[in-house]
C-alpha cells in the first residue's frame, strides 16, 4: 500500500472498539484496570503514523452516538444498543478506558474533535468535505465507504483485517465487491438497509437487487422518478414499483439517517501532527498511572 502524505482521519470508537476485542484483559494497569483498548489505540496510531507519515491526523469521536435528526427520521436507529438510562450499551471494562485514551490524545497533542448532536462519522464526512488534498478515513465501518472518491482522493484504510493488514479501498475497491458505481454506497445501503443499525431497508430488495437497481439508474433519486413513471419507468418490474411504493415514507427520510453529514459545525483546531507531545508532563503521569510506558514510548518514535 502506497503511503500518501495528507490527512488522515481515525474513527476512534471503531478502533477502540477493535483494540478492546482484540487485545486480552489481562493487560491492566498498576492497580489492575483493563487498560487493553487504551495499550491497543496507541500502538494502532504508532503505527499508521509510521506507514502512512500523515501530515494532519484528527482523532474523530462520537459526542452523540444517536443524534436526535436521525432518531427523528427513523425511531429504530441503533435501538437495539440503547442500554439502561438511554446511553450506548458498553462492556463495563471499557467505558472507563475511554477517557483515559482521550486524555492520551489530548497529552500527545493529536487532534481529537467530536461535535455536538453528531456522530464520529459525520465528523470526518465533513473535514472530508473541507479538505483540499488526500484523506485516508481509518475505520472498520464500511458506511463510511460512501466518501471513496478517486478525484480528490479520499479512501479508506478498512481495518477489517486488522490495522496490520489494512485494506485501501478506493471506487474500485467498493465497484468490485458490491458491484455498483464506485461512489454510490450510501444509496445502495438505503435500499438494502442495515439490521445492524436498525435501518428496516426496502422489503424484498436485498443487496444483489439493490446494486442492480442503483447500477442501472445511477442514484436513489433517478430510481425513485423511473418509480414514479418518469425516464426509466419501463425498465422497472411491477414487483420492483410495488415494493419501492410501499417504502416511500422509509426512502423519503432514510438518507438523512444513511448520509453522512457534510456540513457538521467543526471547532477551530490545529490538525496538524505533532513533531512530539504537547505536555509531557501529562503524559509522564499517565504512562505511570496506567503502565503505558512501552506503547507511548513506540507513539513518540513514529512522531
Amino acid at each position: 500500500m502506497v503511503a500518501m502524505p495528507g490527512l488522515m482521519l481515525l474513527d476512534t470508537p471503531s478502533l477502540y472498539y477493535r483494540a478492546f476485542y482484540g487485545i486480552p484483559e489481562s493487560m491492566t494497569a498498576p492497580d489492575g484496570m483493563p487498560v487493553n483498548a487504551v495499550r491497543g489505540v496507541i500502538d494502532m496510531i504508532a503505527m499508521l503514523i509510521r506507514r502512512h507519515s500523515p501530515a494532519e491526523l484528527v482523532a474523530c469521536m462520537d459526542a452523540d452516538w444517536r443524534p436526535a435528526f436521525r432518531v427523528a427520521a427513523i425511531p429504530t436507529y441503533k435501538t437495539h444498543r440503547v442500554a439502561e438510562g438511554g446511553a450506548e450499551e458498553t462492556p463495563d471494562t471499557l467505558a472507563p478506558q475511554v477517557p483515559v485514551i482521550e486524555r492520551v490524545l489530548d497529552a500527545v497533542g493529536i487532534a481529537r474533535v467530536g461535535v455536538p448532536g453528531y456522530e464520529a462519522d459525520d465528523v470526518m464526512g465533513t473535514f472530508t468535505a473541507r479538505a483540499s488534498g488526500q484523506v485516508d478515513v481509518v475505520t472498520g465501518d464500511r458506511d463510511l465507504f460512501q466518501l471513496v472518491d478517486d478525484s480528490r482522493p479520499v479512501r479508506i484504510l478498512y481495518t477489517a483485517r486488522g490495522v496490520k493488514n489494512l485494506q485501501a479501498v478506493d471506487e474500485a475497491a467498493v465497484a468490485e465487491k458490491y458491484g455498483i458505481p464506485g461512489r454510490s454506497y450510501a444509496d445502495f445501503a438505503t435500499l438494502r438497509g442495515d439490521p445492524s443499525d436498525g435501518l428496516p431497508g426496502v422489503p424484498g430488495v436485498g443487496d444483489k437487487t439493490a446494486a442492480a437497481l442503483i447500477t442501472r439508474f445511477g442514484s436513489l433519486e433517478a430510481l425513485l422518478r423511473a418509480a414514479d413513471g418518469g425516464e426509466g419507468a419501463g425498465d422497472l418490474t411491477a414487483g420492483q414499483r410495488a415494493r419501492l411504493s410501499a417504502a416511500r415514507d422509509y426512502l423519503r427520510v432514510a438518507p438523512e439517517v444513511v448520509q453522512v453529514a457534510r456540513d457538521a459545525p467543526l471547532p477551530e483546531v490545529d490538525i496538524a501532527l505533532p513533531a512530539k507531545p504537547r505536555d509531557p508532563e501529562a503524559l509522564a503521569a499517565l504512562s505511570e498511572r496506567y503502565g503505558l510506558s512501552s506503547p507511548l514510548e513506540r507513539l513518540i518514535s513514529a512522531l
